[in-house]
């Protein structure tokens, strides 16, 4: 399916919400988003990474999907996949704890970066619910629409996809993949891993154990979670 110049996500989610691209609700949106632009805003991610969670994980390869709620709202983190930095951003206290409990998991020793780009390139869909937000203004884009549209996509992953992995960390997550049918889907719920909640039971629920065993099941690969050095990964900041 062609994909209209104007919008930089990879053809096969297209093809599946091809619907909501033209809903007044993403014009509204587009709207806004120029809006903030042309008064001099600086918006993250930045334009070509919006959709990266969708351009690095087609719909066809998805395998586990982790929400998460907001890009990063400071200069140079954000590249649009939840919870991940750019190679040479300090790396933020969730991530930290995601990498505490992976160590715990499996053995992996945390990696000297918060890129989570090869992640992504191996089947996990590393979706916020809101693709973008106003520098130093968290939670600012939300309402706007995005949630609508990331509601659509988790709705077509569940619906025509089979045997996938939903991790929902926090409350929020969790309301948004309420529907999710666990009969035909791995679905996994977990405190967030934010310092304010990690120690009220995250630590310990060994998701990414519990991923690769559920693929596995089902005569799928598993994921490796252990990330390449940052020196291996110059090349995200430019090409993502």
């Amino acid at each position: 399916m062609q994909v209209p110049n104007n919008i930089k996500i990879h053809p096969s989610w297209y093809a599946v919400l091809q619907d909501e691209f033209e809903k007044p609700y993403m014009e509204q949106l587009r709207q806004f988003l120029r809006k903030e632009k042309a008064a001099g805003k600086v918006i993250y991610p930045p334009g070509p990474q919006v959709f990266n969670a969708f351009n690095s994980t087609p719909f066809e390869e998805v395998k586990v999907v982790i929400l998460g709620q907001d890009p990063y709202h400071g200069p140079g983190q954000a590249h649009g996949l939840c919870f991940s930095v750019k190679p040479g951003v300090p790396v933020p206290p969730s991530l930290q704890n995601i990498f505490k409990e992976l160590q715990s998991d499996l053995g992996i020793d945390p990696p000297n970066h918060g890129c989570l780009q090869p992640w992504a390139e191996q089947g996990v869909l590393l979706l916020n619910a809101t693709l973008t937000v106003e520098r130093g203004r968290a939670g600012s884009h939300q309402g706007r629409g995005w949630e609508q549209f990331t509601d659509a996509a988790i709705h077509k992953l569940a619906e025509k996809r089979e045997d996938l992995v939903f991790i929902l960390w926090g409350s929020y997550a969790q309301k948004k993949g309420a529907f999710i049918d666990s009969n035909k889907h791995r679905v996994m719920r977990a405190p967030h891993p934010s310092p304010l909640s990690a120690h009220r039971g995250f630590f310990g629920t060994r998701p990414f154990s519990q991923a690769n065993d559920y693929l596995l099941s089902n005569s799928r690969e598993p994921i490796d979670w252990a990330l390449p050095v940052a020196a291996e990964l110059d090349h995200v900041a430019v090409e993502v």
